[in-house]
C-alpha cells in the first residue's frame, strides 16, 4: 500500500519540528537513490579494503575454519553496532552524525574528551583501512 501526499507531508513536518527542536533548520533534501545509499555504504565499510589485505593471512595462520568461523564473528558484531548505530540516527537526525551524537549522549564535563576520542579513532580507522588498501 502506497503512503498518500499527506502521509509523506506529515512525515516532512514531523522531521523539520525535531530538528527544529535540536537546533537546526532544515535545508538539505534529504533523499538518496537506491544506487546512491549502496555506495555510501560501501565506501564507508568496504569489503575489498577490509577483507583481502588480510586474507591470506588468516589462511596461513589458521585455515580455512579461521576465515569462515572470524568472518561470522566478526559479521554478527558489526551488525550490532550497525543497530546501535541506527537507533542513535534515528534518535538524532542530523549531518556528521558522529559528533554530534557525542555532544548530545556525553554529560557536559566529557563532551570535549568524548569528542576528540570519537574524531581520533574515526581518523585512525580510516587511515588503517586506506593503509591496508593500499599495502604491497
Amino acid at each position: 500500500m502506497a503512503k498518500s501526499e499527506t502521509d509523506s507531508g506529515s512525515l516532512y513536518d514531523h522531521d523539520k519540528a525535531v530538528l527544529e527542536k535540536l537546533g537546526y533548520k532544515q535545508s538539505l533534501d534529504r533523499s538518496l537513490s537506491a544506487f546512491s545509499n549502496f555506495g555510501v555504504t560501501f565506501s564507508c565499510c568496504s569489503i575489498l579494503s577490509g577483507l583481502t589485505p588480510l586474507y591470506a593471512d588468516a589462511l596461513q595462520s589458521g585455515g580455512p575454519m579461521t576465515v569462515i568461523w572470524g568472518w561470522l564473528l566478526v559479521s554478527f558484531f558489526t551488525l550490532m553496532i550497525g543497530l546501535s548505530l541506527a537507533e542513535i540516527c534515528s534518535a538524532f537526525p542530523t549531518t556528521g552524525g558522529l559528533y554530534f551524537w557525542t555532544t548530545r549522549l556525553a554529560s557536559a564535563d566529557w563532551v570535549p574528551l568524548a569528542s576528540w576520542v570519537v574524531g581520533y579513532t574515526n581518523w585512525l580507522g580510516l587511515v588503517r583501512d586506506y593503509t591496508l588498501a593500499h599495502r604491497q
